[in-house]
């Protein structure tokens, strides 16, 4: 039955027959997306069938497809078939597909076990406390699949600097809502205007960048306030991150457009990886440009990391 086929899958689900839905899950080889020059993380739950027949068409760059929060006690054994479902249903695509599993401790190490066969590009890991833990996941999830993590507890965050202890270990996703609530922190504390949050974007992302992990911006709920996500963008921006999770198409092209990089600053990066190459052959690797001024090999690197993020 194909997955456009909403209908009938539907009447499988209210059923509760969750042999026959299974036996639509087939396993397909898929060609894994192993890009992390992703900007926008679309949170879709796997539980909306009409959302999952969309996603080919939807702007965002990675889909995080979420058997989570949102997701029913009595519904989550439907939704990890649907979630398989899905990735054999797209078995190549130019977006990265993550699944987002429940905690390890809650049917997560279950869902990992399932998962393996249909190839997601990653599988995110929330509520993660400890490298114990993550070493553990490590040893079930298959070689060929990336390992997320959701930073959202307080140990999480002590351990920031540690819990990328494998390659596979590609992203840190930020969960502020749960962090604040494990702290006892107030959510009014949430404005970009606040100290405690600058220091904590700011310490994320350096910290996640010296481990060689991607870091990824929280959700802003609020998803009718295009001013305040724009605001928060704004400041994200300025800070370093160049990543955020999204909960709806419009949140996705805010992040895009404040995001990208403009066509002139890739041109510029362009051009100095060009003319620095260029002297470097000749032993020079410090000179004037007429254009850009004194260039030199910290100038070309990260000429290089901006022109590395398009890709």
């Amino acid at each position: 039955m194909p997955l456009q086929n909403v209908e009938n899958l539907t009447k499988l689900i209210e059923s509760q027959n969750l042999e026959a839905l299974s036996t639509l899950a087939v396993a397909t080889k898929r060609i894994q997306n192993r890009s992390l020059g992703f900007r926008s993380c679309l949170m879709l739950s796997t539980h909306n069938l009409k959302h999952l027949t969309k996603i080919p068409t939807l702007n965002a760059e990675c889909i995080i497809l979420n058997l989570e929060d949102g997701v029913s006690m009595e519904q989550k054994p439907y939704v990890l078939r649907l979630c398989a479902m899905v990735l054999a249903a797209y078995p190549q695509l130019d977006k990265k597909m993550v699944v987002r599993i429940n905690a390890l401790d809650e049917g997560g190490f279950e869902e990992i076990a399932y998962l393996n066969a249909f190839m997601p590009d990653a599988i995110r890991i929330p509520k993660i406390r400890s490298v114990d833990e993550v070493k553990k996941a490590l040893e079930l999830i298959d070689e060929s699949i990336e390992v997320h993590l959701s930073i959202e507890t307080k140990e999480a965050w002590l351990a920031l600097s540690t819990l990328a202890c494998h390659p596979r270990v590609k992203a840190y996703y930020l969960g502020v809502l749960d962090f604040f609530a494990d702290l006892g922190l107030s959510q009014s504390l949430l404005t970009p205007q606040n100290p405690t949050m600058q220091y904590m974007l700011s310490h994320f992302l350096m910290t996640a960048r010296a481990c060689g992990v991607k870091p990824v911006s929280f959700v802003y709920q609020d998803y009718k306030n295009s001013d305040g996500l724009r605001n928060w963008l704004e400041l994200e921006k300025t800070i370093g991150l160049d990543a955020k999770g999204c909960i709806t198409p419009a949140q996705v092209e805010a992040v895009h457009e404040i995001f990208g990089h403009s066509e002139a600053e890739i041109h510029r990066c362009e051009t100095i990886v060009k003319v620095f190459e260029e002297h470097k052959a000749k032993g020079v690797t410090g000179f004037v440009d007429e254009q850009y001024g004194f260039i030199d090999e910290p100038i070309y690197k990260g000429a290089l990391a901006v022109l590395a993020s398009l890709k």
